[in-house]
């Protein structure tokens, strides 16, 4: 297993400035951490093709198609109630997902003054904090039991600065996203201390809030960190990942949604509930939405299962909106997807994983056919 060097734990605002200065002359990297014993005891987020590699983890065979990936990524991943539902139905059809962590959520409320946002004053946040010390070892409980069954921890970073929530991380540079990572992965190290077994060295990707993001100082910092996916950008229906600054982009793809004439939207159940309804809770229309938000990912799928392969990345939230309709609608749709023939519901790391082993011209015929889109009726 690769070793990522960690980030000094003290002396935060020194460190900022002297990283500010070496940015300037020879670009990002993640400082070497003090010399310790961390806190607690790790257990690696293991891939299949590290443990008992399963079938399709494996070089194709002349002509034969790539399996149709379906990778299941939740923002925030703080919801004791929603680790346990979807761990249970991913049991069942042998899927592995990725949760993106919310990293102030491992702070309870009374340490919310740890946190400083880039260009925000201490204990500031556009979402909530960790909740109390019983809610955070409830956390920590869930995210150890997810790695123990093969899903995956990336990053949401921490305070999900949007738009109007100045400075938002559309606008942060390679510094500003230097600081909200050191910040997260110090976290995730401190919160070991209370029995958290994710090792943050496995923590190789993640998504930006609200998908914001000036991705040519983004991507090469994680690059420099030696990070190795992101999951924040858009394509034009469903695309192969691509190689940006020795990053994998698995795009959000923008997709012809069904029920509302077609138009299009990002992929993600924030998005579909917008195009619906402009985000209203309305919970008596949850039946209405679940139906559309299961019938696009169903087109979204069989759009690429018939078409391109490319991995069909299904981005959402532990969420309740409208009555639950949008997690009833990606809770059936694993249920049912995961199972199907030369399916395989795997995590973003898994997926690199299997990219490693095929012919890259191979890929690149892949990656060269249309983007797979959901068709209109005639």
């Amino acid at each position: 297993m690769k070793t990522r060097r960690r980030w000094e734990v003290v002396g935060l605002g020194i460190a900022l400035m002297i990283s500010f200065v070496i940015l300037l002359v020879i670009g990002t990297a993640r400082p070497q951490g003090s010399a310790r014993t961390l806190n607690g005891s790790p257990v690696p987020q293991t891939s299949p093709s590290e443990a008992a590699p399963p079938q399709w983890q494996r070089k194709l065979k002349p002509g034969e198609k790539p399996p149709q990936f379906v990778i299941f990524s939740f923002d925030g991943a703080g919801s004791h109630d929603h680790w346990q539902k979807m761990m249970k139905i991913a049991d069942g059809v042998d899927a592995h997902f990725s949760g993106f962590l919310s990293g102030i959520y491992l702070l309870n409320d009374g340490r919310r003054t740890e946190y400083t946002g880039p260009g925000h004053k201490p204990g500031k946040a556009s979402i909530g904090f960790g909740g109390s010390e019983d809610d955070v070892k409830t956390l920590i409980a869930d995210l150890n039991e997810a790695i123990g069954r093969g899903h995956e921890i990336g990053t949401h970073y921490n305070g999900h600065f949007c738009r109007g929530s100045e400075p938002s991380g559309g606008r942060w540079n390679a510094a500003q996203w230097n600081d909200e990572l050191a910040q997260f992965f110090k976290f995730v190290d401190d919160a070991r201390a209370k029995g958290l077994k994710v090792d943050p060295d496995t923590i190789d990707g993640g998504r930006t809030p609200c998908l914001e993001g000036k991705f040519d100082e983004l991507m090469p910092t994680l690059g420099a960190l030696g990070m190795t996916y992101d999951s924040s950008q858009v394509s034009d229906g469903l695309a192969w990942p691509t190689m940006q600054s020795g990053v994998w982009e698995f795009a959000m793809p923008t997709v012809k949604v069904p029920g509302v004439g077609y138009r299009k939207t990002i992929l993600m159940d924030y998005n579909l509930w917008y195009i619906l309804n402009r985000a209203k809770d309305e919970p008596a229309r949850a039946a209405e939405f679940s139906k559309v938000a299961f019938d696009t990912y169903m087109g979204a799928y069989q759009a690429a299962f018939d078409g391109n392969r490319a991995p069909l990345v299904v981005g959402n939230h532990f969420n309740s909106w409208s009555g639950g309709g949008f997690m009833t609608a990606v809770e059936q749709f694993m249920g049912g997807v995961c199972a199907k023939p030369e399916t395989v519901c795997a995590t973003y790391t898994e997926v690199i994983d299997w990219m490693k082993l095929q012919d890259p011209a191979v890929l690149d015929k892949y990656r060269s056919m249309p983007n797979a889109q959901i068709a209109e009726p005639n």
